[in-house]
């Protein structure tokens, strides 16, 4: 209790203070201050370093863009293929590549896309995605190759790469997770990885014309990738 001036009727009063039992006292002293919480250790990556290919049965990219301002449209891209050369005692050292099929888009829309569409020569709305807007004829695959890692965490980093779309390459920067490293897999003789990624794009910088969809597209990428030992298969 910190006093500046005591008169002295308020003398008296702190006199009687002074006299009261010391585990009162006790209490009316402020906690000391407790001991910060220790911080749980990372759990190790003890996934060894070598050449992991993604898992299809377990991959997923999803994609949204803005439609009419109204809403944010999602849809997937299905038919992913992946390489990392994984390094867990020099992350910055990790290669990403990837290759998506164009013609593997998968959206919510409604089978009876021929009847609201008339005249259209595609039996889904999917199939017209990627012939009109992906050009899947004509660009058979999008591509991505790593050239450069950036650790930002114990986990994280920052994945740069050139995207090929459309004919068109441009860099582009991925926000990446590692969620999990395991020396072997539970159902396998091999290692186990898998990653989170983040990304968004322009679709005018690929050279694809403005409509009633926003330029912007955002997607997300999950994944299990496997160590390549000769005579693995993928999980199940």
């Amino acid at each position: 209790m910190k006093i500046g001036f005591i008169s002295a009727a308020s003398a008296i009063v702190l006199l009687a203070a002074c006299n009261k039992p010391a585990e009162q006292k006790a209490a009316a002293a402020p906690d000391a201050a407790a001991p910060a919480a220790a911080t749980a250790p990372a759990t190790p990556i003890t996934a060894p370093a070598g050449v992991y290919k993604l898992d299809p049965n377990h991959a997923s990219l999803v994609w949204s863009l803005s439609h009419l301002g109204l809403s944010n449209y999602t849809a997937k891209l299905t038919k992913i293929d992946a390489t990392v050369n994984f390094d867990p005692a020099n992350p910055t050292a990790i290669k990403v590549t990837a290759r998506v099929d164009p013609r593997s888009v998968k959206t919510d829309y409604p089978a009876n896309y021929r009847e609201t569409h008339k005249g259209t020569k595609y039996a889904s709305f999917d199939e017209a995605i990627g012939a009109d807007f992906l050009k899947a004829a004509e660009f058979p695959s999008i591509d991505f190759v790593s050239t450069k890692v950036e650790q930002t965490g114990d986990r994280t980093a920052k994945v740069t790469g050139d995207l090929t779309m459309l004919g068109v390459t441009k860099p582009i920067t991925l926000d990446v997770t590692l969620n999990g490293a395991l020396a072997k897999h539970p159902m396998m003789p091999v290692g186990a990885i898998g990653f989170t990624a983040t990304g968004a794009l322009n679709r005018s910088d690929f050279g694809m014309a403005a409509g009633p969809v926003g330029d912007a597209v955002k997607f997300t990428f999950n994944g299990e990738f496997l160590q390549q030992v000769e005579g693995s298969a993928p999980a199940q």
